[in-house]
């Protein structure tokens, strides 16, 4: 849980407006006042702490229904793919993988699959042409089962010949090779070389049994439709994230637990250089500047605009289109982030030093998600003194 050390006794002690917070705070508790979402947790952070963070409504947790509070835990869905993807980066600063090498010489279970030729950098930016290759819910805990299913993958599109939302395929597949160069499960060395060095002990990839009645657990406001993902995404495989087997596979792409506040706190280091408020050097900060600018190309688009991905994070750019991706009104181009499903939100901003994260438990509609996402960042953009 957020420590009182790691929460600023007043939101102007780290430059945060008092008055505009509280606008921000109350635009996350008309959602639930009215009854758009049942509960809800946002948090803002500058200069290293939290400016403060709330929590709103009420969720099932550990099978029980009442109030959630700042340490109750959200599934984050796709906001994990931003979280996860510092595993790649840290190999890459720690001489263990190199974003140019391909899959087929990491994994020599896969050196004949169609996945063989895909780079570490396709991956991490969506252009390795795979986008519609389903891992069963059965198999997440299983590294064997994975690595066989992963055989079995067609490429869609040739690498780097266009960008694809992979769902959760790419991950897997960078899941297995943190594997395969420091012998360790995946979340395991999230925790040990991420997680903890952060001062974050509540970010979890992966979820131990022990923690899972602090969950609230996900539920539909809006009757779930069938998503075009291949299989890959589901109303069934999204209420997945609320049984315990599914919590504890860690699913990369989308299986990140935690609270708003420990999100941007995680946030905070990586707008603050990779150095942790006690000021341990968690990633340099040469590795966040490669891994958060933007390596796809002009061809790589996400429907009629720019993918501008950097290694498994979306950033702002200055071509007008930041609140399509997620950052409101007012970001400043080298902003970085990645939001998830339902309308979860995580982002940090060099240039001001401002992060935000906000979660629910439920899942909406898109319309209504895109419309309070750019009000609930464009309010964050304003608590800057």
């Amino acid at each position: 849980m957020v420590t009182t050390q790691q929460v600023a006794a007043r939101p102007e002690d780290v430059d945060v407006d008092g008055g505009q917070l509280e606008a921000l705070f109350t635009r996350v508790q008309r959602e639930v006042d009215e009854g758009r979402l049942p509960s809800a947790q946002i948090a803002l952070g500058r200069r290293g702490r939290l400016a403060g963070m709330r929590s709103f409504g009420e969720a099932v947790q550990g099978a029980e229904q009442g109030p959630v509070s700042n340490d109750t835990l959200y599934c984050f869905y796709s906001v994990a793919k931003g979280v996860s993807a510092s595993m790649a980066w840290a190999l890459i600063e720690d001489g263990l993988l190199e974003s140019r090498e391909r899959v087929g010489g990491i994994v020599l279970a896969l050196a004949d699959a169609p996945v063989a030729p895909v780079t570490v950098e396709q991956l991490l930016t969506f252009t390795g042409g795979f986008p519609e290759a389903p891992m069963h819910p059965q198999l997440w805990e299983d590294r064997d089962a994975r690595v066989e299913r992963m055989k079995g993958w067609r490429l869609m599109s040739e690498p780097d010949s266009r960008y694809d939302y992979h769902h959760t395929s790419a991950h897997w597949l960078l899941g297995e090779l943190v594997a395969q160069r420091t012998g360790k499960d995946f979340r395991d060395y999230f925790r040990e070389r991420i997680a903890l060095p952060m001062g974050l002990p509540d970010l979890f990839l992966g979820l131990p049994d022990e923690e899972h009645g602090r969950v609230a657990d996900v539920e539909f406001v809006n009757p779930p439709q069938e998503s075009e993902g291949g299989g890959e995404v589901s109303p069934e495989t999204t209420l997945h994230f609320n049984y315990p087997s599914q919590r504890r596979g860690g699913a990369p792409a989308a299986g990140v637990y935690s609270t708003a506040g420990d999100l941007a706190l995680y946030y905070q280091v990586l707008v603050n250089g990779g150095q942790a408020a006690d000021g341990t050097r968690v990633l340099r900060s040469q590795t966040i500047d490669e891994a958060t600018r933007v390596h796809t190309q002009e061809h790589h688009r996400d429907g009629e605009i720019a993918a501008n991905r950097g290694w498994s994070m979306v950033r702002a750019g200055d071509d007008g289109y930041a609140h399509q991706r997620g950052f409101g009104d007012g970001a400043s181009p080298g902003a970085f982030g990645h939001g998830g499903l339902g309308g979860q939100i995580a982002w940090g901003d060099p240039e001001s030093g401002i992060s935000l994260s906000f979660c629910t438990n439920g899942v909406a509609g898109g319309d209504e998600i895109t419309q309070r996402t750019r009000e609930i960042s464009t309010l964050a953009w304003r608590c800057a003194l």
